[in-house]
């Protein structure tokens, strides 16, 4: 399978006495590895002319600062050396079904400015695309810095290297249209683009992951995917379509047409489309998943059971997983989530009446650390560790 470990703080490249170059050492004050110029000296083995070389150079380009001053253990005290997170920004887009999120972040990941916008359910991007641009530069102002990347999330299989969704049943019309051209006259900036689920994973990285290496994160809103993050990479497989949950067969959806063309498809039973038209279909008057969880935060029971129902239909799969790859917890985002309390116990009652004893013994069932605001942050992520990553610091320098 094809993994990816994130770049930026939560990158480990081996650096020798020859090779350590100025993108190697700003990942290392970025990752808190580092923070001062003897801290560089010492994990990458470079001379202290080199050192003093690289970071100058980092200096000159604005990404890096001197801090305060830090604790002297004998003499002078050293000075701290740290990114500047004001030297510019990234731009971050959650394009949904029926609601896209855009923000504005430093590049410390600190959001400055954040909007959301409606759209007709299964617009295409030539209705959508130039909405959310507009949104973007309202936000950016006359004052911003530079835009440095733009971070993309889609529902479905996204091609990141053309930019574009290459299989995805949500938003029909998208396949195959490059997006990089919409946001052209935004920012010129790269466009990274992911997965949603993905992108709801690689927030992850920023809370629970940094703690536990192994985990399983889930996107259960109008459809269902999830996010495989093993051994701290994140999972991709080799097409991109690692962890799409919603559309593997089971016994029970036999027949039950789905949104993808397909039948049988667990979304057909526990997807946020298949539930919100159970209750159309029973005359309750909603459109969206975020009103069938509205709904069950009010109490209705009916709404209640719904997500209970999911969660246990989703946690029957996801017991098969969790046996397969042993994570250490499974993390809860999207629309349907935000009733946790309901959604998990469906899950939990599935998950340990499934899975092995062994595979759930130290397992934690948790929510997502940035809720509603998960994918905005995961996109963020991923522009900030595609402009800082070593070696866009190192094509920046040389460009400069």
């Amino acid at each position: 399978m094809t993994e990816e470990r994130p770049t930026g703080p939560s990158e480990r490249r081996e650096s020798t006495r020859e090779t350590a170059s100025a993108g190697d050492l700003l990942a290392l004050l970025r990752s808190g590895q580092a923070a001062t110029r003897a801290d560089l000296r010492r994990l990458t083995g470079l001379s202290r002319t080199a050192v003093v070389s690289r970071v100058n150079a980092l200096a000159d380009s604005g990404l890096l600062r001197h801090g305060e001053d830090l604790a002297s253990t004998g003499g002078r005290p050293p000075a701290s050396l740290e990114l500047d997170t004001g030297a510019g920004t990234v731009l971050s887009l959650a394009v949904g079904r029926s609601r896209s999120q855009v923000a504005v972040f430093d590049l410390g990941g600190t959001q400055l400015a954040a909007s959301e916008v409606d759209h007709e359910i299964g617009a295409g991007p030539d209705e959508v695309m130039p909405i959310v641009a507009g949104q973007l530069r309202r936000l950016l102002g006359d004052e911003t810095p530079p835009v440095l990347g733009i971070g993309m999330s889609l529902p479905g299989v996204v091609d990141p290297v053309r930019g574009m969704s290459v299989d995805s049943p949500v938003i029909g019309g998208w396949d195959g249209v490059p997006l990089a051209p919409y946001l052209a006259e935004v920012a010129d900036a790269p466009l990274f683009l992911a997965n949603d689920a993905n992108a709801l994973a690689r927030s992850e990285f920023l809370g629970h992951a940094a703690h536990t290496h192994d985990l399983l994160v889930v996107k259960a809103s109008t459809g269902l995917g999830m996010g495989v993050v093993a051994g701290g990479r994140l999972v991709h497989g080799v097409l991109g379509g690692a962890g799409d949950l919603g559309h593997t067969k089971v016994p029970e959806a036999d027949g039950r047409p789905c949104r993808c063309g397909d039948t049988g498809c667990l979304e057909t039973l526990a997807a946020g489309w298949s539930l919100v038209a159970r209750l159309q279909e029973d005359g309750r008057t909603l459109e969206h998943v975020r009103d069938l969880v509205a709904l069950a935060l009010a109490g209705d029971p009916e709404a209640k059971q719904l997500l209970r129902e999911s969660g246990r239909r989703l946690g029957e799969l996801l017991a098969v997983a969790i046996n397969l790859l042993n994570p250490r917890a499974v993390v809860l985002g999207g629309d349907m989530a935000a009733a946790y309390d309901v959604y998990a116990a469906g899950v939990r009652e599935a998950v340990y009446a499934r899975a092995s004893a062994f595979a759930t013994r130290e397992l934690q069932i948790l929510p997502s650390t940035y809720g509603d605001r998960a994918g905005l942050v995961g996109c963020a992520a991923l522009a900030l560790d595609g402009v800082l990553s070593p070696s866009a610091v190192d094509a920046r320098l040389a460009r400069s």
